[in-house]
């Protein structure tokens, strides 16, 4: 079966890049209100491919916002039913001076293809219609049941996904997601990401005098809100980076023995780390390594703080506010609002003299997600992965937040696998955004075997572990 999709995705080549690129001249920024017309474009694109790879059922579903193509070809109710989720929208291309070639028009360049998507996420779902589109032209059908839900707000924080899939939850019902949108270790050496921190944020406004006061007819005899707001900020983590609110380690799970090891048996360079990012030291929770801290231990972080006088030179201001953005990366079993609560009235607790406080959490709360290491799901994909790239798959965590993870795990019941073929260098969400050739035909190979391997399992498996 090998031979017969390399054999198939080489004589295709040429027809594929092309096809691609078609896809990717097309502008869907879904946060840019002008690019409406490109998102139903996009949708429309989409919807075309999944007609010519096959699949019978194809719908461009309504969700208060930017259409949803959703695909399904049933083959027998005895075979497993994977759903396989991407997006097609894309980020803003700016500053476009950066790019060196326009972000809309594909080119190949050095072996990979440069265009806005060409990795995040065209290029990436583009992988797996190609893939069934072989099953196709092979076999007449694909070997399991297959489902597809590709939205077009990924990129906005999929803002109707959740609504939709709570409405449509027989609709998309499935033993199995993969998600098509994603990284390996690097375009070397695959890696399996077997979870996803949740994030949680908030923001802190510390109000002192009615309006701006002269720091030298005031100062010493009224509270300045932004010492105020260092002190509740400097009162929430210790010098050493371990957070100090009152039960927000409570609900951690701990590591288990494998996905220590896992973890440990990543070739993490240090030192190549901390030159990357041009720090002299690194820093964090003591008690664990650097990848320990960045994937599986929660995090406390100020991304903003201010208040008063910021020009140029100097105003003897005491300043009437001060304020602070907060986020919290989860891991399991954190929930969002327990944390929040638990930040909040630490905070509330600890109200400097002088000055009030209120705290405003931000929409967009995410939980974590993980799936266990030893899921047969994993397990077969490590072996596609290891006969494709000559190497056994690294075992990884994303430090980042995927909510579209936890939404099937929650929604519909099922395991998401992470499964795509983009690597760290691709500039995603940067000018040149681009993807190796060579990574498509091996995505399209990859595909094609994963769901041959998962159609050979026992549906019941494939279920969320207890």
């Amino acid at each position: 079966m090998a031979e017969d999709i390399t054999a198939y995705v080489a004589a295709a080549d040429d027809d594929i890049v092309a096809q691609l690129k078609d896809f990717l001249r097309i502008p869907s920024i879904s946060a840019l209100p002008e690019h409406r017309g490109d998102i139903q474009r996009a949708a429309q694109w989409v919807a075309g491919a999944l007609r010519a790879a096959g699949m019978p059922r194809v719908d461009i579903m309504d969700t208060g916002g930017a259409p949803l193509v959703f695909a399904h070809w049933h083959v027998s109710d005895q075979l497993p039913t994977v759903i396989i989720y991407g997006h097609y929208d894309v980020q803003p291309v700016d500053p476009l001076d950066l790019w060196s070639t326009p972000p809309f028009e594909p080119s190949v360049r050095g072996g990979r293809l440069y265009a806005r998507g060409a990795s995040d996420d065209k290029g990436n779902i583009f992988m797996p219609i190609k893939a069934v589109e072989a099953y196709k032209e092979l076999h007449g059908q694909p070997p399991l049941n297959i489902k597809f839900l590709i939205e077009g707000e990924e990129e906005v924080g999929s803002p109707h996904l959740a609504a939709f899939m709570e409405k449509h939850r027989d609709l998309l019902a499935a033993h199995l997601a993969i998600c098509a949108d994603g990284s390996m270790w690097d375009h070397q050496t695959p890696s399996l990401v077997t979870g996803s921190r949740g994030l949680a944020g908030l923001q802190i406004d510390v109000t002192g005098p009615a309006g701006d006061l002269h720091s030298g007819n005031h100062g010493g005899g009224v509270q300045n809100p932004l010492h105020a707001l260092a002190a509740i900020l400097a009162g929430l983590r210790s010098p050493e980076g371990k957070i100090l609110v009152p039960g927000f380690y409570d609900d951690v799970r701990d590591l288990t023995p494998e996905e220590k090891a896992a973890i440990d048996a990543v070739p993490f360079d240090e030192e190549a780390y901390k030159a990357q990012l041009g720090v002299a030291e690194l820093f964090g929770e003591p008690g664990y390594s650097t990848l320990e801290r960045q994937w599986v231990r929660p995090t406390l972080e100020v991304n903003g703080m201010w208040g008063g006088f910021q020009g140029e030179g100097i105003k003897t201001v005491l300043p009437s506010t001060a304020h602070a953005k907060i986020t919290c990366r989860l891991v399991p079993d954190q929930d969002p609002d327990k944390v929040l609560d638990l930040v909040e009235a630490h905070i509330m607790a600890n109200v400097p003299p002088g000055v009030q406080v209120s705290v405003r959490r931000f929409p967009g709360s995410a939980r974590p997600y993980v799936m266990p290491v030893k899921h047969i799901a994993l397990t077969v994909a490590a072996d596609i992965l290891s006969s494709i790239y000559g190497r056994r798959p690294l075992v990884t965590r994303m430090g980042g937040t995927l909510p579209v993870a936890e939404m099937f795990r929650r929604l519909l019941g099922v395991n998401m696998v992470f499964y795509s073929f983009g690597g760290p260098d691709d500039q995603i969400h940067a000018p040149d955004e681009s993807l190796p050739l060579a990574a498509i035909r091996r995505g399209i190979v990859a595909h094609y075997e994963y769901l041959g391997a998962l159609a050979r399992v026992d549906a019941r498996q494939l279920q969320v572990s207890p």
